[in-house]
């Protein structure tokens, strides 16, 4: 059985364009490192050209009280890795083994509580996003619907503009966006908001923007940093996010919606006879 542990490495990465140049380039050693060293202040500090002071602003950025939690965090979790993958099917499943990790450090289970909340207050969902992103919101649609949410996906950036003008108290809107910036999907999220919608947003990108407009900002890892990220399905963090988010959905009232789903099943295998 695998053991998972938090990792400072996605809040790096997910507030990695808030960074100054400075933080930016201390953000980058601690992501790219695999090497065991002396991860004082002082060595850091030294070892980057920078201050012991920029080192402190750039954990407090990564949400922590300063370097001192930080590097205490990191080293914890600090794993040297084997760099010799010669074969390529283990190169992506480390991938998506490092993804998962990824996930796991980022994952607010309270946060998820909230989002189920919303779902069992709201009378219509609405899931948008665009490319591949819009795929992982036709996917949210497809499962929820059969549990009963009265759900729908858009992925059309016409669509979404109209769509928030019906949105009111009684809507709850998602919104998928790598990163962060699918304009389309940030505009339905804003007017919904305003129209006293719940909204969402499904993100790699932590941008300070998003909690005037947005009830959960909720974090999935980038693939961006990954050594093999060109070859990741982008919408694999998405999903993953989803499941967890449709877990814990179901499990408020897990009966009911276990039945729900194995009647919607019935009646598409009935329609297939």
């Amino acid at each position: 059985m695998e053991y998972y542990v938090k990792s400072v490495v996605p809040m790096i990465e997910s507030n990695y364009d808030n960074f100054t140049t400075v933080e930016k380039n201390i953000a980058d050693f601690f992501i790219r490192n695999r090497k065991k060293v002396d991860f004082s202040a002082k060595a850091i500090a030294e070892r980057l050209y920078v201050s012991e002071a920029s080192l402190s602003r750039f954990a407090k950025k990564c949400g922590y009280r300063g370097y001192r939690e930080f590097v205490y965090q990191y080293e914890e979790t600090f794993v040297e890795k084997e760099e010799s993958m010669t074969d390529n099917t283990r190169m992506i499943l480390n991938s998506y083994q490092e993804l998962l990790n990824k996930t796991y450090s980022l994952m607010d289970e309270a946060q998820i509580a909230r989002i189920s909340r919303y779902l069992n207050q709201a009378e219509r969902v609405f899931v948008c996003g665009r490319g591949s992103s819009g795929f992982a919101a036709e996917e949210m649609e497809h499962r929820f619907m059969r549990i009963g949410v009265d759900i729908d996906s858009i992925q059309d950036s016409d669509l979404m503009r109209m769509q928030a003008v019906f949105q009111d108290k009684r809507s709850l809107v998602f919104g998928i966006s790598v990163s962060g910036e699918a304009e389309a999907v940030l505009y339905l999220l804003r007017e919904a908001n305003k129209r006293g919608a719940k909204t969402v947003l499904l993100t790699a990108k932590n941008r300070g923007i998003f909690d005037s407009f947005c009830d959960e900002v909720v974090l999935f890892p980038s693939l961006k940093h990954l050594n093999h990220g060109n070859v990741i399905s982008p919408q694999f963090p998405i999903l993953v996010m989803i499941d967890i988010i449709y877990s814990n959905y179901v499990e408020q009232d897990k009966f009911a919606r276990e039945v729900l789903h194995d009647n919607t099943l019935r009646a598409l295998e009935k329609g297939q006879n």
